[in-house]
């Protein structure tokens, strides 16, 4: 007796739709079960938190580790910026400083002497003579050293501001504060720490400045080593 076979008619399957919490984005007629992979033991582990911020702050602390002369002329935009901002903010105090002192006002006087509308003493007036002094050489200095001194400086000034904002009213104003004088302090400071961050601290900065080629020094010699045979080779072709 022939055995009977009986045909089966083939079992179609809809098409398997996009896995995105896979990674997939198209469907599938077919593809083997999804296996969930051990994580790499070799894999380097991603940095925790702490780490980027001590980075971070490390970079901010110390964010070049060549001087600006040593890459750009003494005449770059960026040194004239470092420069005038140092010597304008210099100049400025220097002169009311010296006014401060021409009026005769007393030393730790808080009677309320003003100059240039800012009341003053003639403590303030010495201090305000002594950075702007400081100023005025990290002018004629330039490059990094007058960067990094606007920097300190601006810091000090926000410090100040806030310092002598708690001191207003108290026995401890030795220096004749007034609220005119902490928005100048803040002004001043944050003018100060423009100046000194302006193209050495960011994330876009150009590829040709002296601060992120000091970052980069491997990107950067990789660039200069393209830059330099791209017209070798445009001569060849």
């Amino acid at each position: 007796m022939a055995a009977h076979t009986r045909n089966k008619s083939p079992v179609t399957h809809e098409p398997y739709v996009a896995h995105a919490a896979y990674g997939c984005t198209e469907p599938h007629e077919h593809y083997a079960p999804y296996v969930a992979h051990e994580p790499d033991p070799d894999a380097p582990a991603p940095p925790r938190l702490a780490d980027t911020v001590s980075r971070r702050v490390e970079r901010a602390l110390h964010p070049v580790n060549a001087q600006l002369d040593d890459h750009l002329p003494t005449d770059h935009k960026l040194g004239q910026v470092y420069r005038v901002g140092a010597g304008l903010t210099g100049v400025l105090l220097v002169v009311f400083g010296i006014l401060g002192l021409v009026n005769r006002i007393g030393f730790f006087d808080t009677g309320g002497d003003t100059v240039l509308a800012l009341n003053t003493n003639g403590a303030l007036s010495v201090l305000s003579i002594c950075f702007g002094a400081l100023l005025i050489c990290g002018m004629v200095v330039g490059g990094t050293f007058a960067s990094t001194l606007n920097i300190v400086l601006g810091v000090l000034f926000i410090a100040s501001g806030f310092v002598n904002l708690a001191l207003l009213d108290t026995e401890l104003n030795f220096l004749a504060f007034r609220i005119q004088n902490v928005l100048f302090s803040f002004v001043v400071g944050v003018m100060l720490m423009w100046f000194g961050m302006y193209g050495r601290v960011g994330s876009a900065l150009p590829h040709d400045n002296p601060y992120w080629r000091a970052r980069h020094p491997e990107q950067a010699a990789r660039e200069d080593r393209a830059r330099r045979a791209g017209p070798g080779r445009t001569r060849v072709a």
